[in-house]
């Protein structure tokens, strides 16, 4: 386990999990930015094949700490968020399946964040928010934009202009959430999704968030063009390799298909 003073990284059985420990509002600042890009070059070091993102505490984060911003000029507020962009990008791009496990208070730079996961599950009580409005901002860190992903341009845009608390049941119904279960499952249940990925073709994962990807800034178009380069090597990975030849078998003899022990490589 590596514990930095606002971040911990934990790997286990192939799963990393990602802690922010800055309670009780665990909110985003240059030291907890710059430890979590620590954190991200241990798991892409390390042999995770998947991430849990979590958070100490009642609330997952009440987003950036804006106690310094009046103190920064221009190029210096530049320079940070340039840098808190590109690490919350680092995340995203990770080549592992990631879930945010979100309770309680989720807003500003905090859902920025989580929303860079590739699977949120929330508890019950779980809040989202835009708050940027409020004190005359935007979403800096490109929440807006993805959450349009999601939802849509105008639920997205709604929930910006008001900055209002949307409970857990909503965002799952609007495609942002995954899934709610009770509050006092949260963690179980993310941790538990999180092995049974990381238990998967590892290589497979990272293509299709690479596809995702690239659906995301050029359409169907652009990832029909990539689809092929991003899918043949996968026939040459030792899990693939493994795999075929062995469905291929079940199917001459009549067998069902027999679950595959992939490896990640």
């Amino acid at each position: 386990m590596t514990r930095m003073s606002h971040v911990s990284v934990t790997t286990q059985d192939g799963v990393a999990v990602l802690v922010l420990h800055r309670p009780p509002q665990n909110r985003i600042g240059t030291t907890m930015v710059d430890e979590l890009d620590r954190a991200l070059d241990e798991i892409a070091a390390g042999d995770a094949r998947a991430v849990v993102l979590r958070a100490e505490g009642a609330d997952f984060s009440l987003g950036g700490d804006i106690e310094p911003w009046p103190d920064w000029d221009r190029r210096l507020m530049r320079s940070h968020f340039e840098h808190f962009l590109q690490t919350f990008n680092r995340f995203e791009r990770l080549p592992v399946p990631t879930i945010a496990a979100v309770q309680g208070l989720c807003f500003g730079g905090g859902l920025e964040l989580a929303v860079r996961a590739d699977v949120i599950i929330a508890g019950r009580t779980a809040r989202f928010g835009h708050p940027e409005q409020s004190i005359g901002i935007v979403t800096l860190l490109g929440g807006i934009y993805r959450i349009a992903e999601r939802a849509g341009r105008s639920r997205a845009m709604r929930w910006a202009l008001t900055s209002e608390q949307v409970e857990a049941v909503e965002m799952e119904r609007f495609g942002v959430v995954d899934r709610v279960v009770d509050d006092a499952d949260l963690l179980d249940e993310a941790t538990a999704f999180a092995h049974r990925v990381a238990a998967g073709p590892t290589l497979a994962h990272a293509a299709h968030k690479a596809l995702l990807r690239t659906w995301a800034v050029g359409g169907v178009a652009a990832a029909d063009e990539a689809i092929l380069d991003v899918a043949l090597p996968l026939f040459d990975s030792a899990d693939t390799r493994t795999a075929i030849p062995t469905a291929v078998e079940a199917l001459r003899a009549g067998r069902p298909r027999p679950a595959m022990s992939f490896e990640g490589r």
